[in-house]
């Protein structure tokens, strides 16, 4: 018998968690039928789209997923300490993104807002302390990853009933050496699948869209960025070098699985230099968001031409 979630999820333990969610049956969420050739690609943006939105609105941040045929790999960090310091307007406000809310609760976030009364103001904030808790509940956040994909599926496909299973799976990640392990594991499921070659042509993965990022010089504002290990006070984030990481991942790529068909060629060059620059480039960026976390950081060329383009807009304002 699988266990309660709330005894799967505890906010008093790390607070790092793999979820998993599967289609039922034969249903796609993406790739393509062999039966009717019919294909599902672009619901793989769809997935991603909502994915990442939603980490503008929960207190829960995303280190990594990946979009498979018939399920999703998200990893996920409860940062129930961010929570707590949303003013109650701002609780509101994050919980219209997604529902209408409640009559006193538009009333409270209104432009016109009027003086509550004493009864208003007490079931206001009983409503706001439910809103607040939700926010930093992961099986919210999967509900409300997973039940707008089901309904814009079932509509395209002319159809209805159950588009998931009715549970995801969830693994808490207890230290950082299973948040790493699984971190790889996740970013490198399109290659074992043979569903890509490389990291960087995975396709809506987040390991993919750090690499796309990180070569323009910054980090993804939707993803918990990568922060370094050292001592220095720095924002909250994955305390692992980000070039490691990616070599992590190309190294652990190499290795053929049993019972997996793709792997990363072991012919092929080392990931810094399939993305054209060498470890020495690599770690100078990094140094950049270890000591100040500038706005922008990058090589030479892509700061200059970042800093161009901020005069233009400068001028033309």
């Amino acid at each position: 018998m699988p266990l309660p979630r709330k005894r799967q999820i505890s906010l008093s333990d790390p607070p790092y968690y793999h979820c998993i969610s599967r289609c039922v049956r034969r249903a796609f969420l993406c790739g393509e039928d062999k039966l009717t050739g019919k294909s599902y690609e672009h619901r793989r943006q769809w997935v991603e789209d909502r994915l990442l939105f939603l980490t503008t609105v929960f207190a829960i941040d995303v280190c990594a997923y990946a979009v498979m045929s018939n399920h999703t790999h998200v990893v996920l960090y409860v940062n129930s300490g961010k929570a707590k310091h949303w003013t109650d307007k701002e609780v509101a406000q994050r919980w219209h993104m997604l529902h209408k809310g409640t009559l006193l609760s538009q009333k409270f976030t209104s432009e016109q807002a009027t003086e509550l009364s004493e009864a208003e103001h007490m079931t206001l904030q009983s409503t706001l302390s439910v809103y607040r808790s939700r926010l930093i509940d992961i099986s919210w956040f999967m509900r409300e990853l997973n039940e707008p994909i089901a309904r814009q599926a079932n509509q395209e496909d002319n159809c209805t009933g159950h588009f998931w299973e009715g549970r995801f799976k969830s693994q808490a990640l207890l230290d950082e050496h299973a948040l790493a392990a699984c971190m790889v594991y996740v970013d490198l499921n399109p290659i074992r699948a043979k569903m890509a070659t490389t990291p960087e042509s995975s396709h809506h993965t987040s390991i993919k869209r750090r690499i796309h990022d990180f070569k323009k010089g910054y980090q993804p504002s939707t993803l918990m960025p990568f922060v370094g290990n050292s001592m220095q006070p720095k924002p909250a984030g994955l305390k692992f070098d980000l070039v490691d990481y990616l070599k992590l991942v190309d190294l652990s790529g190499r290795s053929f699985v049993p019972n997996k068909r793709g792997a990363i060629d072991m012919s092929g060059s080392p990931i810094l230099q399939r993305l054209g620059l060498d470890e020495e480039t690599w770690q100078d960026i990094f140094l950049t968001f270890e000591t100040n976390f500038s706005v922008a950081a990058g090589q030479s060329g892509t700061l200059k031409e970042y800093k161009r383009k901020r005069r233009q807009k400068s001028s033309l304002g």
